[in-house]
């Protein structure tokens, strides 16, 4: 196919369909098995196609098919022909199809689409991904963070040798004109909620059972949604329950799951998550906005990074008997599997230039850095991610001064800060309205940084309470601030975590063990410690937290929580903190953040109207929190000092919400 512009006719596609029904059924089946079989092995330049007509009436006629159908109407007590007309209506809608062309057309469209960065793909794993491939299905589950995900990752899976994967979107996305096309490029456009609609839970099962046994590769996105914040978001298990059962139904040895990470340099869709991490409403998919998301990527943004975590196997982390195991144990299994990828996924996500020089910016309490602070700030923070061995597309670009102010430049670009070069010498600051856009570079990156951020807290707390054994305590006040923030982030295991911690304190100082001991050489270690992270990685949640327990605490405790008047209460109360100064900054105003600290007070059985002694809950869980604010109030102090600027007064404990 030539370089020119593709145009498809939809129509005489449509045609070419209504020319394929009348050949018989049997051998048309037994031709598009093979087809399929052959387009699953082998990248998108086969000669054959799968058309999702003939997909369906593959389903439909098989004995397994015919026999479930009967099953579930005997266990819904329906009419077997009721059940089996939805059930064919649901699978004509989620049936998808590799058409060549729509293929090609699609990844030529993507790659306009995504025309604004170039693709950094990590090349460690992809051979032996590759392998697990010729063997097994796979199914490619990455962290979403845009629109362009899917557009990044099939052109960079086909020029390494897979074929195009079969993608899981929700049907909002399935609009004209390019849901015809999606679909016929290998788009399943699946209902976004599946609650109390058995029929189409089981034809989804159904359908994942068919591509797993064609051979076929799936991906979809765990998260279930865009990130909001940056950092990845929890898993959603639905999908990965139902991919369980289609694998335990039988027709494959085994399934290959493959976590994803894609990290962007900078991203147009970030202007929008602020406005609805403001409580903005989000903005719907339609033509209008496809024409103008498609005229936002002219600019070039930067890299896109692309790297795959290390492999699961479905078979080996579900175990032989999970089919027959008692419900409850079932959904832990799951729980524990979808974890388990969102860390493999972090582990492999690299470390961006955008997101530490980010991290510097937020930290400065709304002053202005020259570069020479901001250089001032890194050289400690490159040392550390150098000591821990962690992944980095960043130390290149940082390298000098110069690479600083082109990285500054690319942010300046993109309207995230700002800077002022009438005075003596230029200095940089986030720019107004655009402390989350920053905070959601900074939080690509931040699942390394809490472990250190909890490692200085602990020695704050060592340096506040005398322990009276510095490692049992030590452990204690570490895995208190784990449950607190739980909900925010992806820890490991208590055992695997308490060894972290270890390794945090040792990076600071290898006699931490005797130094905890003592409240002064406690404190003078954490003032010691370069560079200081926990303000920079911890306050706007803990600000946010708090702000959602004063408003418990303000509440009388018979009274019920709806979510949403409470948030939008949380929302115009930090508003007027802001204001006054009583919260230190507007990253703590965030949707996603209130929402968390609620999911943190309902754990904690603080939402409960008429509970006994939820109102002493409620102010006890604020006090904590407000003894956490004052410590990363210190952080940030120490963190001034390390660039010699002269500390602004943090609020008094008074004077906090």
């Amino acid at each position: 196919m030539g370089e020119g512009p593709v145009i498809i006719d939809l129509g005489k596609l449509e045609d070419r369909l209504a020319a394929l029904r009348p050949q018989t059924v049997p051998g048309l089946l037994h031709r598009r098995t093979t087809q399929a079989q052959d387009l699953a092995r082998h990248p998108v330049n086969s000669e054959q196609d799968e058309i999702p007509l003939l997909v369906c009436e593959e389903i439909t006629a098989s004995t397994r098919y015919r026999c479930g159908i009967r099953e579930l109407a005997d266990r819904l007590q329906l009419p077997p022909h009721d059940v089996a007309r939805r059930a064919r209506t649901y699978l004509r809608e989620m049936a998808a199809g590799q058409n060549r062309l729509a293929v090609d057309v699609w990844g030529r469209l993507g790659a306009y689409l995504a025309r604004a960065y170039r693709i950094d793909i990590t090349r460690a794993r992809l051979d032996e991904v590759r392998r697990l491939g010729r063997r097994h299905p796979l199914v490619f589950l990455p962290a979403h963070r845009s629109y362009l995900d899917p557009l990044v990752l099939r052109p960079a899976l086909l020029r390494n040798g897979f074929p195009p994967n079969h993608v899981l979107a929700g049907i909002n996305l399935s609009f004209w004109p390019l849901g015809p096309l999606e679909r016929r490029s290998g788009y399943v456009f699946i209902r976004r909620t599946l609650a109390g609609d058995e029929i189409y839970k089981w034809v989804l099962r159904q359908y994942l059972g068919y591509v797993l046994r064609k051979g076929f590769n799936l991906e979809w996105y765990v998260e279930g949604g865009r990130s909001r914040t940056g950092k990845l978001g929890p898993p959603r298990y639905g999908l990965l329950t139902y991919l369980a059962e289609a694998f335990c139904d039988g027709g494959v040895d085994d399934v290959c799951i493959i976590p994803v990470s894609i990290t962007y340099d900078q991203l147009y869709e970030v202007g929008a998550l602020e406005a609805e991490a403001r409580g903005a409403a989000k903005e719907p998919e339609n033509l209008p906005w496809i024409v103008g998301y498609v005229r936002a990527q002219g600019s070039r943004r930067g890299q896109v990074h692309l790297a795959f975590g290390k492999p699961l196997s479905l078979a080996g982390e579900l175990g032989s008997d999970w089919a027959i195991l008692p419900l409850q144990q079932r959904r832990h299994a799951v729980q524990r599997l979808g974890t388990e990828v969102m860390h493999r996924i972090n582990s492999v996500t690299p470390i961006t230039a955008t997101g530490l020089v980010t991290l510097c910016l937020l930290g400065a309490g709304g002053r202005a850095l020259t570069v020479a602070d901001i250089q001032a700030l890194l050289d400690p923070l490159l040392g550390y991610v150098g000591r821990r061995n962690l992944p980095t597309a960043a130390e290149p670009s940082l390298k000098g001064t110069g690479g600083i102010g082109r990285v500054l430049e690319v942010l300046i670009a993109g309207g995230v800060i700002t800077c002022y070069a009438q005075g003596t010498e230029p200095v940089y600051q986030v720019a107004e309205n655009q402390v989350l856009a920053a905070a959601f570079y900074r939080n690509n990156i931040i699942h390394y940084l809490v472990n250190r951020a909890l490692a200085e807290l602990v020695l704050q707390a060592a340096a506040e309470e005398h322990y009276q054994d510095p490692v049992a305590d030590g452990r204690q006040e570490a895995l208190r601030l784990r449950e607190l923030l739980k909900f925010e982030f992806f820890f490991s295991d208590k055992r695997t975590f308490r060894q972290e911690i270890r390794s945090e304190l040792t990076l600071l100082d290898e006699r931490w063990t005797e130094l905890l001991g003592s409240p002064e050489a406690a404190g003078e270690l954490l003032e010691r410690a370069r560079p200081h992270l926990a303000h920079r990685v911890l306050a706007s949640y803990v600000e946010a937290y708090l702000v959602v327990a004063d408003r418990l605490a303000a509440r009388p405790g018979h009274e019920p929580i709806e979510d949403k008047p409470f948030l939008d209460e949380c929302l115009d109360v930090g508003r007027q903190l802001l204001m006054q100064q009583r919260i230190s900054s507007s990253e703590s105003l965030s949707v996603e953040l209130f929402a968390t600290g609620l999911q943190l007070a309902r754990h904690r059985g603080l939402t409960d109207p008429g509970d006994a002694g939820v109102a002493d809950r409620r102010a006890a869980l604020a006090r904590e929190l407000r003894t956490l604010v004052g410590r990363l109030d210190r952080s940030r102090v120490l963190a001034l000092r390390d660039i010699g600027a002269p500390p602004a007064p943090p609020p008094a404990a008074g004077e906090r919400p």
